[in-house]
């Protein structure tokens, strides 16, 4: 395993690093990513794929992933003009541990639930 530098925590990296979590780790663009990975698509093939995403916000997380340099988008001038969308290197990096993430949330999903549960059983009602 290669050995790297220890990591410095100052809390002006941590307020950035912070920021771009914020900003990959919405719902909607990790379903965009994660549907982008397998090949580029055409806005109405993500408004599709992404069940109750809206046209407003579909529009806005790809605007966000594409400024944050994950996402390409691609006009093809015809009519009417073909618009692609597509993972960057960056946003390919991106999507495994996406990937590892969701895998993990569903390996543990009983276990999440069953706490769950068990929390809201012994909460007040009013604490919700």
């Amino acid at each position: 395993m290669e050995e790297t530098e220890p990591v410095v925590h100052r809390m002006d990296d941590c307020m950035r690093v912070s920021r771009v979590l914020s900003s990959i780790a919405g719902k909607w663009s990790v379903l965009v990513v994660m549907l982008l990975r397998e090949q580029p698509r055409r806005f109405s093939e993500l408004k599709h794929g992404v069940d109750g995403i809206s046209q407003r916000m579909l529009t806005r997380t790809l605007r966000n992933l594409e400024r944050d340099g994950l996402v390409t988008r691609t006009v093809t001038p015809s009519i009417p003009p073909r618009v692609d969308y597509a993972l960057t290197e960056l946003g390919h990096s991106l999507a495994e541990p996406i990937q590892t993430l969701g895998l993990w949330a569903f390996r543990h999903l009983a276990q999440i639930e069953a706490a769950q549960a068990r929390y809201d059983a012994k909460a007040p009602s009013s604490e919700s």
